[in-house]
C-alpha cells in the first residue's frame, strides 16, 4: 500500500514533577531542602530514512506521543528524562503544520531530523528555590505539559529523472527496461496506481528514475490520478515526455473491441501534459527535458510523421520501443548527460535549487513583553481581564496555588515580569478579576520587594536575566560588646 500524504497528531511528553523534601538525619533534625527536579518530557522527532518508501505506518497509527519525564525525589535526585518518539519517514518528506500551513522542515538527506513536538520541562524541586531570604521553601513546581499539534507529512519522491505522459503510454515498460524495477504492466489505462522508482546505471553514474502515474487533461485540478502524484515531479531535475505512437493500434488478430483505444495525436498529448505541469508549478516546464516516442515497433509511420513537427518546435526527440528494447540504450546515455547537467546546475550557488527547500527556524528573541492583556466582559456590566502568554501561563500551571509560599513566589515573579504594571496601564482597577491559564485572581496592586526573590532563577531559568551585585569592600560583621560574657569555647576567655 502506497501512502504519500497523512495527517498525524504528535504530543511531547509531560515533564516530571519536582518534590518538596528536607534533610532529616541525626543531629540535623531541620536540615536544608533537598527536593530534586523532575525530568524533562521526551520530544517527538521526524527522521528521514532512505530505507522507507511510504507513509503507510502513519495511516494506521496517526497519534504519536513521547514518554513522560520521571518525578524528582529527595537527596537532590533528579528524575529521568522521558523517551523520545522517533518517527521514521522516507527521504523527501515535507513536514507542515496542519493548522497554519507553515513548512516545518523538508527532509532531503538520509538521517536529517526535526523536532515537531517538544517535551515539557521538568518541575523544580524545593532545593532550587532556596535563597538567603528563603531558607526553607515548602513548595515545588509541577512538570509542564508537552507541545501538541497536528502536522501533515507529504512525501515528494527524490528522483533525478521523471517519466511523464498520458496513461498507457509505456512508462512502466520503459522503467523496467532501464532499471531493475518491476512495476505492474498491462494493456489498459491507469495500470500504474503509485509512483515507481528505478536506479539506472550509465558507466560510472547512478541515478534514479521515477515513473509518475498517467496524467490527463485537468490533472492539476484533481482529475484522474495526476493530482495525487504531480507532487512527485517537483524534485526531478530532468523530465522525459513519453508519447504513445500506437494509441490507436490493435493487432490484426485482436478481436477485443475494448482494446481499440481512440486515436490521439502525440503532439497534442504533449501540449496537454505541458499545460498541466505549468498549472501545477510553472517552473516545471523550464527544466531539462526530452521527448521519447514510444512503441515505434507498433506504428513506425506515426513516429516518422510526428518527429519533424516536434523537432521544429525545439524539442530533442528520441524514439524506440520499451518492449523490443530498440533505442533504449541511446536513451540511457542521453539521460545520464541530462542528470549531469541538472546536478551541475544545482551546485551553482546562483541556482534556485528547485528540489531543495531549506527551512531555517531561528530561535526567537524577545524584545519586549511576551504576554498580552485582554479585557473581557463578565456580564451585568462587570469586566475582567485575561493575561495571555505561554511563559506566564506556564508559571501558573506549574505551581500549587493552594500553597501559600508558592502563591507568594508567583506574585513576586509576575510583578517582576511586568504583569502588574501592564494590567494597571490597561485600566484594571483593584478588586477586578484577572484570569491566567484558567485560574482567576483578584487584582490587588502593591509594592513588592523584588530584591527578596532576585536570585531565585539564577542558573536555572533562561527566561529571566538576574543581576547579582557583589560588594567590593569588606563585609561588616557584628562584634560582641566588651561587657558581653565570652563564649565557653572562646580562647580569649582562658586566664593564664
Amino acid at each position: 500500500m502506497f501512502v504519500d500524504q497523512v495527517k498525524i497528531n504528535v504530543r511531547g511528553g509531560k515533564g516530571g514533577d519536582g518534590v518538596t523534601s528536607f534533610r532529616r538525619q541525626p543531629y540535623e533534625p531541620k536540615g536544608p531542602p533537598e527536593g530534586g527536579d523532575g525530568g524533562g518530557g521526551g520530544d517527538v522527532l521526524v527522521v528521514a530514512d532512505h530505507q522507507l518508501a511510504t507513509l503507510v505506518d502513519f495511516h494506521f497509527r496517526p497519534h504519536r506521543k513521547a514518554g513522560n519525564g520521571a518525578n524528582g525525589s529527595g537527596d537532590l535526585r533528579h528524575g529521568a528524562r522521558g523517551d523520545d518518539e522517533v518517527l521514521a519517514v522516507p527521504v523527501g518528506t515535507v513536514v507542515t503544520d496542519a493548522e497554519t500551513g507553515e513548512v516545518i522542515a523538508d527532509l532531503l538527506v538520509d538521517g536529517q531530523e526535526v523536532v515537531v513536538a517538544a517535551g515539557g520541562r521538568g518541575g523544580r524541586g524545593n532545593a532550587a528555590f532556596r535563597t538567603r531570604q528563603r531558607r526553607a521553601p515548602r513548595f515545588h513546581e509541577f512538570g509542564a505539559a508537552g507541545e501538541e499539534r497536528w502536522v501533515t507529512l507529504e512525501l515528494k519522491l527524490v528522483a533525478d529523472v521523471a517519466l511523464v505522459g498520458f496513461p498507457n503510454g509505456g512508462k512502466s515498460s520503459l522503467i523496467s527496461r532501464l532499471s531493475a524495477a518491476k512495476p505492474k504492466i498491462a494493456d489498459y489505462p491507469f495500470t500504474t496506481l503509485q509512483p515507481n522508482l528505478g536506479v539506472v546505471t550509465a558507466d560510472d553514474l547512478d541515478f534514479v528514475v521515477a515513473d509518475v502515474p498517467g496524467l490527463i487533461e485537468g490533472a492539476a485540478e484533481g482529475r484522474g490520478l495526476g493530482h495525487e502524484f504531480l507532487r512527485h515531479v517537483e524534485r526531478a531535475g530532468a523530465l522525459v515526455h513519453v508519447l504513445d505512437c500506437a494509441s490507436g493500434y490493435a493487432a490484426a488478430d485482436d478481436d477485443h473491441p475494448t482494446r481499440r483505444y481512440e486515436q490521439r495525436n502525440p503532439a497534442e498529448d504533449l501540449e496537454v501534459v505541458l499545460a498541466e505541469l505549468r498549472a501545477y508549478e510553472s517552473d516545471l516546464v523550464d527544466r531539462p527535458a526530452i521527448v521519447w516516442l514510444n512503441k515505434v515497433d507498433a506504428d513506425p509511420d506515426m513516429a516518422a510523421l510526428i518527429r519533424p513537427e516536434l523537432e521544429e518546435a525545439g524539442w530533442e526527440v528520441l524514439s524506440g520501443s520499451a518492449v523490443t528494447g530498440e533505442g533504449v540504450e541511446a536513451l540511457r546515455w542521453r539521460l545520464a548527460d541530462l542528470v549531469r547537467q541538472a546536478r551541475a546546475e544545482r551546485r551553482d550557488p546562483d541556482h534556485p535549487q528547485p528540489t531543495a527547500r531549506p527551512v531555517l527556524r531561528p530561535r526567537q528573541q524577545r524584545s519586549g513583553p511576551d504576554f498580552s492583556v485582554v479585557k473581557v466582559g463578565l456580564g451585568g456590566g462587570e469586566v475582567g481581564w485575561r493575561v495571555v502568554g505561554d511563559r506566564i501561563e506556564r508559571w501558573v500551571t506549574q505551581l500549587d496555588l493552594g500553597n501559600v509560599d508558592a502563591v507568594a513566589y508567583l506574585q513576586g515573579r509576575l510583578q517582576r515580569a511586568g504583569v502588574e504594571a501592564a494590567l494597571a496601564e490597561a485600566g484594571a482597577q483593584p478588586g477586578e478579576d484577572v484570569e491566567i491559564a484558567g485560574t482567576v485572581f483578584t487584582f490587588k496592586p502593591e509594592e513588592w520587594d523584588v530584591a527578596d526573590d532576585a536570585d531565585l532563577d539564577a542558573g536555572w531559568d533562561d527566561d529571566e536575566e538576574v543581576d547579582v551585585t557583589v560588594p567590593d569592600g569588606p563585609v561588616e560583621i557584628d562584634v560582641p560588646a566588651a561587657d558581653d560574657p565570652p563564649a565557653d569555647d572562646d580562647p580569649g576567655s582562658r586566664r593564664p
